[in-house]
């Protein structure tokens, strides 16, 4: 069974601290989630209370993923011996300012990452060598995964169930959590900015209306048409709502629909490729490869073996893809 170690560090959050315990531990039993601290002893949180640990760092050696919620502690200095009992090749994930614990160990250097977006500028003035993005949920780089602020620890422990066992299984876990599989736009929805007129109207309802057509060639204009705004008025107010344009996020919903269709139907390329919106397979195969770095058919062969294997005890080898970074949802 795949071993998810939360570590629990002085002064963390309860609310991210119990997020891998409810995403994971409502997987039907695929993983086994501990909680150690660093010294065994109760564990000071942000609430009016503390947390008695059973396990301490020891846990941390037989981790096959290590969660790190956002605490007080920001310097892997002031855990380094904890730090080192983990395993080289365990997958590290972050949950908000946890980042900064893996950024100070240098685990983030040269590599994508993200942090809740207050902390952005003060990370960036730390820790110049990580290529941050505040304005996405999280990132995947493969062995490392980094999230936002609070609640997009959901996401990324959701998403790290889906690449593990498919979207079936991480639907099924949501539904179960009673949240959304996928959340639609980045961090840029929350990020504090001046207040629109009043008469602004949202992007929301074409983006609604979108997902239920994505087999339509969509167009801005159309998209626009239906947003009631000229062209220009809705790009610019699509991309300060969902923090991206409203092509790439066309894609990003298409390819995630494509995947939910290759790992839960028999359909053929061609016919997913229609189903979505892309033109022709050959366009699925290129944007799917340049989303994952795998083909269509290599990813069903993947996740379809997955679903079916009840017998399964640890999570499968994931395909080597280039850096992930979600900054919306899919329809899945």
């Amino acid at each position: 069974m795949h071993r998810i170690v939360v570590l629990a560090l002085d002064g963390v959050y309860p609310f991210e601290l119990a997020i891998p315990q409810r995403v994971f531990g409502s997987a039907g039993g695929r993983y086994e989630v501990v909680t150690c601290g660093v010294d065994g002893g109760p564990v000071r949180t942000t609430s009016d209370f503390a947390l008695a640990v059973s396990h301490g760092p020891e846990a941390l050696e037989t981790a096959d993923t290590v969660v790190i919620p956002p605490s007080a502690v920001t310097e892997a200095a002031d855990i380094a011996p904890a730090l080192a009992r983990i395993r080289p090749g365990t997958r590290l994930v972050s949950i908000c300012t946890g980042s900064f614990v893996l950024a100070s160990s240098g685990l983030l250097d040269d590599r994508p990452a993200t942090t809740h977006w207050i902390e952005a500028d003060s990370f960036r003035r730390r820790f110049p060598r990580v290529r941050l993005d505040p304005n996405v949920l999280f990132v995947d780089d493969g062995d490392v995964l980094t999230s936002a602020g609070a609640a997009s620890g959901l996401d990324v422990c959701l998403h790290i169930v889906r690449e593990d066992h498919g979207s079936e299984v991480a639907n099924q876990v949501a539904r179960a959590c009673v949240v959304p599989a996928w959340r639609d736009g980045g961090q840029a929805q929350y990020i504090e900015r001046p207040v629109p007129e009043p008469s602004a109207e949202s992007t929301a309802p074409a983006r609604t209306w979108a997902l239920a057509h994505l087999h339509l060639p969509l167009t801005l204009a159309e998209l626009a048409e239906r947003a009631r705004m000229s062209g220009r008025t809705f790009a610019r107010r699509f991309q300060r709502e969902v923090g991206m344009s409203p092509g790439r996020w066309l894609i990003q919903q298409r390819v995630e629909r494509a995947r939910h269709l290759l790992e839960s139907s028999d359909l053929s390329v061609d016919h997913i490729a229609r189903e979505v919106g892309f033109a022709t397979a050959a366009s699925l195969r290129q944007h799917l490869h340049a989303t994952l770095g795998v083909s269509p058919l290599a990813y069903r062969r993947t996740f379809r073996a997955t679903a079916s294997s009840s017998a399964s005890t640890s999570a499968p080898s994931r395909a080597s893809a280039p850096s992930r970074a979600s900054a919306s949802s899919g329809a899945r």
